[in-house]
């Protein structure tokens, strides 16, 4: 395990963070494991995705000395002076970022690098991240996204044969693609110097959303912080593993599966005692991909819960809403009473 043993100087510009009162929060032990290796992994995955939208993956195949690699890389680019992290933000959507999430007010407690998954597509401010760090940096992310992308691929695959969707690449050949619009995120959620109000107040670190692609593959060094949503409105914590994945469906995917599964709720609380640093992949399509509920899953129109739009149009409505936003409301051909309260409980 890896962290910043110094507190991060996040933007000064930014003075209010929002935060909580600490509250009784269940720590569950049955979030769901799949071991990717197990004969009955597809079942297991599809269940987790109808019951939580969320899981987590163990025996991945991902070597765990490069996810430590990427980590202290990302650490040794965290911990660099705030002015050289500067040059490479604000971020466009590419780039650093520091307590600022997107470009509708929503703060938190963190800071970031978002970097394109696509090698086709070029960023002046991704570029920038490099020139600030080693060359092993750039090695270590475009490696460790290489790795990812499978282990995505897998489970969508998986999950594909579970739900018994033909062909059976039919959500995997959408990240596969060499258009895919995918991305690493880098998340830092430092330690903080008032020790003493930390013990009062539990900050924001990244506010509670819904992610809008396909598939998120999440892994954080062994600090706590990660919560998701449950269906009656409880919030469960996510006991850490730095050396397992934890997989997130997202707004396409629930799209796609007609409401099947659900695309998860989630927040991060930072623990300013203790920093937490994670790394996501969003597995995205391109963006001209229609979304619409799987033919083989709903073969009638009049069945979809949902109108049809292309990944493009769901990422320039998702840009423009806030982080808590339900998003997909704007696409539902008929009310999701139920899902509509979960997600806005």
């Amino acid at each position: 395990m890896v962290v910043l043993s110094h507190p991060a100087a996040l933007d000064n510009h930014i003075s209010v963070i929002p935060t909580y009162k600490p509250v009784p929060v269940l720590t569950s032990h049955s979030i769901p494991v799949v071991d990717l290796t197990h004969p009955e992994a597809k079942t297991l995955i599809v269940k987790a995705c109808e019951e939580f939208g969320f899981f987590k993956v163990v025996n991945h195949g991902v070597c765990p000395d490069l996810m430590t690699r990427l980590e202290q890389e990302a650490v040794g680019f965290f911990a660099l002076p705030q002015s050289l992290k500067n040059q490479a933000g604000p971020p466009e959507p590419y780039g650093y970022g520091s307590k600022r999430i997107g470009p509708n007010g929503d703060v938190g407690w963190i800071e970031y690098i978002l970097l394109n998954a696509n090698p086709q597509l070029s960023s002046a401010k991704t570029s920038a991240v490099f020139s600030q760090s080693p060359l092993i940096f750039r090695e270590a992310v475009e490696e460790y996204m290489k790795e990812v992308k499978e282990v995505s691929c897998k489970v969508l695959g998986m999950m594909a044969e579970g739900l018994g969707i033909e062909p059976r690449d039919s959500l995997s050949k959408m990240v596969r693609d060499e258009k895919s619009d995918s991305c690493l995120r880098l998340n830092h959620y430092p330690t903080a110097e008032e020790e003493e109000e930390a013990e009062k107040m539990v900050k924001v670190g990244f506010g509670e959303h819904t992610d809008p692609q396909i598939i998120s593959v999440l892994r954080s060094n062994n600090t706590a912080g990660l919560q998701i949503c449950m269906k009656d409105g409880s919030w469960v914590a996510v006991p850490p593993d730095h050396s397992s994945f934890f997989i997130n469906v997202g707004d396409a995917l629930q799209v796609m599966t007609n409401g099947r599964f659900k695309s998860v709720k989630h927040r991060v609380l930072a623990d300013t005692r203790r920093s937490r640093v994670s790394m996501i992949y969003f597995g995205g399509p391109t963006l001209s991909q229609k979304i619409t509920p799987l033919p083989s899953l709903v073969p009638k129109q009049e069945d979809w819960l949902y109108k049809e739009f292309t990944w493009s149009q769901y990422k320039s409505s998702a840009y423009k809403s806030k982080l808590g936003d339900y998003r997909l409301g704007l696409f539902e051909r008929q009310p999701l009473l139920t899902h509509r309260s979960h997600v806005r409980d």
